[in-house]
């Protein structure tokens, strides 16, 4: 193996650039992985606009990650080199009250992967090993590097403990949107419906095994949840859009005793009808990025078919065009779903 690897850094937003630095060697808990794929989320774009209020520059991004072991540290016995992984970014304390009672998702001092610390955008990265999860043989490298969404949604569709039989309805049909009614629908949800304003969007939901999808630009949510469900409406709204008509939408028009899961990250403050909220004793609930068991739920379902991802990849990307991966999702936001960077030119899907 060589002493060097290429590592990307953005030093300012909209500014790319590579630099050369030596292969880390790994702790004896650690291990090296050489990085295969790495998928940009809508967080990664906030980061690149300089939007994002919890990152600072330079920084060397990349959390969403499919990678192959090649090393290990003196102490990891449960991991072997060869093996296929992907890597859950949360670096936590392990000491504050949540991580104590297991939600370590919530960590008091959590920093993330390509945000607060340096990212996997590099041809090697050295992880602490119980941060590695294997994935299956047969799982494409474009797909590993998109369990880490995919754990998003599945988390997200869990925090509606009820949700096997249940009536669901996700606003907004991004990659989490789509992600998520494909997670309730694993998780046993009777019926899912979806809407967006994108046609092109309600078109790959539909693709993906949606019950319903309705562009909300030509039909009212209210008479479409109706429609639907008839007057007892859905037992579930996740909210995946991000946006105060959508999350206006959910609250005027859900069943009054029923739950709206907020799922996605609003880019400013929100401004909500509290009074309805009240009036109709609406559960909010919220969802905050993941835990292990939901990716070890995540590749169960993509390996056995109750997920599908490759609807979702927009775009391929070489390592060394990072850059013109952010102007294409720039350019085509309306169509882009999942742009991936090929990190490894050798690596086959």
């Amino acid at each position: 193996m060589k002493d060097t690897m290429i590592q990307q850094v953005m030093t300012e937003p909209k500014k790319i650039i590579f630099r050369e630095v030596s292969i880390p060697t790994p702790g004896p808990d650690q291990v090296l992985v050489k990085v295969k794929r790495i998928g940009i989320c809508g967080s990664d774009i906030h980061v690149y606009h300089g939007m994002h209020p919890y990152t600072s520059y330079p920084v060397t991004q990349g959390h969403e990650v499919s990678a192959e072991i090649v090393a290990l540290g003196a102490y990891v016995k449960d991991l072997s080199v060869g093996q296929r992984v992907i890597i859950e970014p949360q670096v936590f304390c392990g000491r504050c009250y949540p991580c104590l009672h297991g939600k370590y998702n919530l960590c008091e001092k959590l920093k993330v992967m390509g945000f607060q610390t340096t990212g996997t955008a590099g041809e090697y990265f050295a992880v602490d090993g119980s941060k590695v999860t294997p994935i299956p043989d047969e799982m494409t490298w474009s797909e590993g590097a998109m369990m880490e969404p995919t754990a998003v949604a599945v988390h997200a569709a869990k925090q509606f403990p009820a949700i096997k039989g249940a009536k669901a309805v996700v606003l907004g049909c991004g990659p989490i949107g789509i992600l998520v009614a494909q997670a309730a629908k694993a998780l046993g949800a009777e019926k899912v419906m979806v809407t967006d304003i994108s046609d092109k969007r309600l078109e790959i939901a539909k693709s993906v095994g949606v019950d319903y999808a309705f562009n909300t630009l030509h039909k009212d949510f209210g008479e479409a949840l109706l429609e639907v469900f008839g007057p007892d409406k859905a037992d579930v709204i996740y909210e995946c859009a991000g946006s105060d008509i959508t999350m206006d939408q959910a609250i005027q028009n859900a069943r009054k005793g029923s739950t709206i899961i907020l799922v996605a990250v609003f880019g400013k403050r929100a401004s909500i009808d509290l009074a309805k909220l009240n009036d109709s004793e609406l559960d909010l609930n919220t969802s905050m990025m993941y835990r292990h068991a939901d990716f070890v739920d995540a590749i169960r379902f993509v390996k056995e078919g109750k997920i599908q991802l490759k609807p979702l990849q927009t775009a391929h990307f070489a390592f060394r065009d990072y850059q013109k991966a952010y102007e294409y999702i720039d350019n085509n936001r309306e169509t882009t779903m999942k742009v991936l960077i090929d990190v490894d030119p050798e690596a086959g899907e």
